[in-house]
């Protein structure tokens, strides 16, 4: 029984990486049965977002490198420069760095919340998969408790700053007054919704959503008076749009630097704003080298997100000291567990053994036999019968030297309560 944490980051591949290690939501269930059956892990789940691809697993035997090479050859990427960013905790430090991640104390952004639905989400599609089992079951909802704790106890989730939040404040930064633009927001789920919410709030003149879907585009829309658009119409769109905001689950580019260059023109080169949240990137990066566009990507947001660093370190001081809490209390309850099987074994060779003299006894009163003879056979025979394998080992460990077992049969059967210690070398 051992728990594998591993994958990469922001922190420790570009987004150039991170793109290819990526996973789409379609590939998760096939990857993850491919991931067991190919490697020693008996149970697996995949977090993949922006910012982070990580595996989580249970193996008999820690084997990182052959989970790594696996994730490599699955992606076709050259395994030394996948090694070379990747990270690797196991057991203890496995455990402490789900709950961190779920805490949002990995994040880009300090605290943010919405890790632990994707965290949730992973381990949906972990059970669908069929490759959660009551080992990792367990760490995922001792992971939900850590980081619903770090939410309820710490302030590391007050006034939350979201990527979203990040790629508004940077618009506000280039922009002097947004009630006076307009924006362009692809993509419908839940880091555009933030970032439609936050431009809605700033009273930004027009927002249009362009999403592969109408209806998905215009459920979003109706919330913050906005349009809804389909994708093939963002060439037409983006010629009025100041600020284009992109996060979409699409494995290729939406965005061209043809369609881009088009609109420029038709604008007089007028700038455009874009910030690229999406991981694989939703805009080609040739589109940055246009005169008139400035291009942002998820990676790009860190100078705006060192405000929320320094603001929430007291917070995320006592954040971590929770995880740390949460996590040794996890390992500790692992362990326990890990004794009920040798426990249930022993009860059932005691009761096994009871049964036996039990019956014997009975059938030694039926043939009449003295009452109180037949107790004392009971008591005998049954003290002797549990007695007599612990013996048996005792001795052998002993005659091998194996102090320590000794030592540890003294601690297990108290032999040392109630007794001074010169009583008990005796009975040794």
């Amino acid at each position: 029984m051992a728990f594998l944490a591993l994958g990469i980051n922001h922190k420790t591949a570009s987004v150039d990486v991170r793109e290819r290690v990526a996973f789409t939501p379609e590939q998760l269930v096939e990857a993850l049965q491919q991931l067991c059956r190919l490697t020693d892990s008996r149970e697996a789940a995949i977090l993949s977002t922006c910012n982070r691809s990580e595996l989580y697993l249970e193996q008999d035997q820690l084997g990182a490198e052959a989970v790594l090479k696996w994730l490599a050859e699955y992606h076709d990427l050259n395994y030394e420069e996948l090694r070379a960013c990747a990270y690797i905790h196991e057991d203890d430090a496995a455990v402490r760095h789900m709950m961190r991640v779920a805490s949002g104390l990995d994040s880009l952004v300090l605290g943010e919340p919405q890790i632990l639905g994707q965290m949730k989400s992973a381990y949906a599609v972990a059970r669908e998969a069929g490759t959660v089992g009551p080992l990792l079951g367990r760490l995922f909802q001792a992971t939900f408790n850590s980081a619903k704790q770090v939410r309820t106890d710490t302030a590391i989730g007050e006034n939350p700053v979201s990527v979203a939040f990040a790629a508004v404040s940077l618009a506000k930064q280039i922009f002097s007054d947004l009630q006076r633009s307009q924006a362009l927001l692809i993509g419908a789920g839940e880091t555009i919704t933030l970032v439609a919410r936050h431009l809605h709030d700033l009273g930004v003149k027009r927002i249009v959503v362009a999403n592969r879907t109408l209806e998905r585009a215009s459920t979003l829309a109706e919330q913050f008076g906005a349009h809804a658009v389909l994708l093939s119409d963002i060439p037409q769109e983006l010629v009025h749009s100041d600020i284009v905001i992109s996060s979409t689950a699409s494995q290729l580019p939406i965005l061209g630097k043809g369609a881009v260059e088009s609109a420029l023109k038709l604008r007089k080169h007028k700038p455009i704003f874009m910030v690229d949240i999406a991981v694989p990137r939703d805009i080609e990066p040739e589109v940055g080298e246009l005169d008139d566009v400035y291009l942002y990507t998820v990676d790009d947001l860190h100078e705006v997100v060192a405000e929320n660093l320094k603001s929430r370190q007291g917070a995320a001081q006592a954040a971590e000291e929770l995880v740390s809490i949460g996590a040794e209390d996890f390992m500790v309850r692992l362990r326990e567990l890990a004794a009920v099987d040798v426990l249930k074994a022993y009860r059932q060779q005691g009761e096994r053994l009871r049964d036996e003299e039990l019956q014997k006894a009975l059938r030694m009163m039926a043939n009449g036999s003295n009452p109180q003879d037949v107790l004392v056979q009971l008591a005998r025979g049954l003290t002797n019968k549990l007695l007599h394998a612990p013996s048996v080992q005792l001795k052998k460990l002993s005659a091998e030297g194996r102090l320590d077992a000794l030592a540890m049969a003294q601690e297990l059967f108290a032999l040392g309560e109630g007794s001074s210690d010169s009583s008990a070398d005796k009975k040794l």
